[in-house]
This record gives C-alpha cells, structure tokens and sequence, in this order.
C-alpha cells in the first residue's frame, strides 16, 4: 500500500469558473489555479501598454496591522520609512531576514494612524503572515489580521484604465495620484478600496470587492463591459510577468530572495538606513561599510539571435560564468530579447558585452540601463 501524499488541491480565486468559461489557459502558480493567459499573451500585454487589461490578482496577500502601536511595528519590520507616509498614501518596501535579505517585497498602505494594510505576493503569503506574526504578534497596541481571502482584487492597467474605472465609480480618479488610494463606491459596492497602483509600469488602479463568488463575477463583467469601447482585454499572469520585467520590477524567487540582499537587488533607494533600527537594517549597514555589494542586478539585451530564459548561465567575454539570468523573455512591446541578472560589479556597467548560454553555445548580449520601458509622461 502507497503511503505518498496525495498532491494538495489548488486554490482557487472566486473567479476561478469565469476564467474558465473565457477559455483561460491556466497553470499551478504557488499552488493557485490562476489563469496564464486568455487570447494570447502578446496580445494582452500589447492591450496593456496600449489601451487596457484586467487582472485577477485575488492570489495576493493582504495584512492589516492595527492599533497604537501599528507605526512601530510596520518600521520594525519593513525597510522604507512609513512615518513619511500620509493618510491616503502607500509606498513599495520589503520584509527582510536579519542577513538583510527578503522575506518579500511589499506595497504598504497608511489607512489612518492606527491602520496599515500590507499587500503581499501569492507565493509567499503564508510564510509572510507567520513572519509578521513571529515579529510583531505580541508586540502590546498592535493586532495582526490575515485578510487575504476576504478581498477579490483586480488589477485594471493601461493607458485607458482612468476611462474604464470612471464609468464604474463615483470618485474623482484624477485626484489620485499614483500610489496613493481612497475609498468610493465602485460597481454600486460602497467602500472599496482604489487604490492607483500596479505591477505593469503603466498608469493603473487595483481594487478591492467582496470575495464572494456572485460580487466578484459581477464586478468583472462590469469591468469588461465598460471597457468595450476601449478594447479591453482579460490578461493572465504570462502577460503581467512580460509586462513587470520590461518595467523591471522585482519578482521573488528571481530578482529577489531569501539569497539575494537588498543591495544586490538595486532596491537599496527604499530602504532608509537612517529611520532607526528595523530587521535587516545592520546587515545592510555593514554591507555598505564593506564598500558596498559584489555584484547587482543588471539588465541585459541580446544583441545575437537567442532568448535569454531564467536559469541561463551568463557568461563574460572569456567563456567564464559569472551569474545567472534571473528572469528573461522577449519583450512584446520593445520588440528585443531582453533579461535581468545579478552581475559582478565590474560587468554592470551599460554597454559591457558579456554573453548568455543558449543550448551550450554562449550568445552574445550587451548590458543597458533598467528600467527596459518607461510609460511616457503625460502632454500638459
């Protein structure tokens, strides 16, 4: 008699049967059945960068810290500075181990002074929950809650997502400013939470719905109705992945890990070393005291025929390894094989030409500046 576990069933978002009506391809993403894609992934992200997409981003973690003492315990336990942030406001900071590496990557919201909520990734969301509660669960005036699954949240991004999102709302989105959210009815459903951020690099807005599974599909068939005109499209995960990585935004388990350091991931600008002592903080101290880290991630562009794909050795001019890409792809707008790894710091500056390994032939690639796409500004 077999005594192997059966695998765990997937988890499911309440949005789970309508993305499978659309046809969705769906793949095991962190133990979510999440949809990879629905009419195919360039011509998401295309619609994206274009026009507008819709996300099911319902996987994402949310905790809220309460209470007097909530301010202390988001500083104790995160790297940016949320004594700068205003009511209304959120900014991007990390969970970091003592050895100055992540735990994740997080979007912290000041509700009030007594109310933070932290949005955390799908893949990581229990871990991130215990940590939080290992850190500050017995701190006196502050009370952790795992919101995660009460909120189906949708990510509406592109260029046009301010057209789509005003015919559902009664608020004023142009007095929003990015990363920064307010409440409004959205969809008839009072009290949701917009929020103007993404992780697409375009212009965007993410909001929060009850997760009962007759609300979310309501308000999804709200969404894409009112985007009709605006061609907008239901987009999967292959796009948003597409999407980050020409916008260079960090992804854990690639750009940032329980092995890579704050330094090393070029995110060191959100954390500020000076705000007083927070987990990770003297590891980081004595990394820049030590002159700084060895190597940081860089991003690459093919200049020879090839897809540089995750995991591929990267080499230096000799034939030498000297890292590995973290997350590469062709890019759909930019239209070049473009990649991000953590290099040596003598490799990293643009221009120098290193090579990728490419079925055990090494192809060439020169290193550019990050972010790889910038939206453009908007016309006065």
């Amino acid at each position: 008699m077999s005594t192997t576990a059966a695998p765990a069933a997937l988890r499911k978002t309440a949005l789970n049967a309508t993305h499978r009506r659309l046809g969705a391809k769906m793949v095991d993403f962190g133990g979510w059945d999440m949809p990879v894609e629905y009419s195919g992934l360039i011509a998401e992200h295309m619609a994206v960068r274009t026009g507008v997409g819709v996300f099911d981003v319902s996987h994402m973690g949310d905790i809220q810290l309460r209470g007097p003492n909530s301010l202390a315990a988001v500083q104790h336990i995160s790297m940016n500075d949320a004594s700068k942030l205003k009511e209304g406001q959120a900014h991007y900071s990390a969970l970091l181990y003592p050895n100055g590496t992540f735990v994740d990557d997080v979007i912290v919201h000041k509700f009030s002074d007594n109310d933070y909520l932290l949005v955390i990734n799908a893949g990581t969301r229990e871990k991130d929950v215990n940590w939080v509660r290992q850190n500050v669960g017995r701190m006196q005036g502050v009370h952790v809650s795992d919101y995660s699954d009460l909120y189906t949240q949708l990510a509406i991004q592109g260029p046009r997502a301010v057209d789509v999102l005003r015919k559902l709302t009664d608020r004023d989105l142009d007095g929003i400013r990015n990363y920064w959210f307010t409440w409004g009815t959205v969809c008839g459903l009072h009290n949701t939470l917009i929020a103007r951020t993404g992780y697409t690099g375009e212009d965007g807005f993410e909001i929060y719905v009850p997760s009962d599974v007759p609300t979310s599909e309501r308000v999804w068939n709200e969404v894409l109705e009112a985007g009709k005109e605006f061609g907008i499209l239901p987009s999967g995960l292959g796009a948003r992945n597409t999407l980050r990585l020409e916008s260079s935004m960090a992804l854990y388990g690639h750009e940032i890990s329980d092995e890579i350091n704050v330094f090393e991931a070029g995110l060191d600008r959100y954390a500020k070393l000076d705000k007083g002592d927070f987990i990770g903080r003297d590891a980081l101290e004595a990394v820049r005291a030590g002159g700084g880290p060895k190597r940081k991630l860089a991003g690459l562009e093919m200049t020879e025929r090839g897809i540089a794909r995750d995991g591929y050795a990267v080499l230096s001019p000799d034939g030498k390894k000297i890292g590995a890409v973290a997350s590469g792809s062709p890019s759909p707008f930019l239209k070049k094989n473009i990649a991000l790894a953590h290099l040596p710091i003598e490799f990293i500056a643009p221009a120098t030409e290193i090579a990728v390994e490419i079925r055990s032939q090494p192809v060439k690639a020169v290193v550019v500046p990050t972010p790889f796409y910038k939206r453009p500004k908007k016309q006065a």
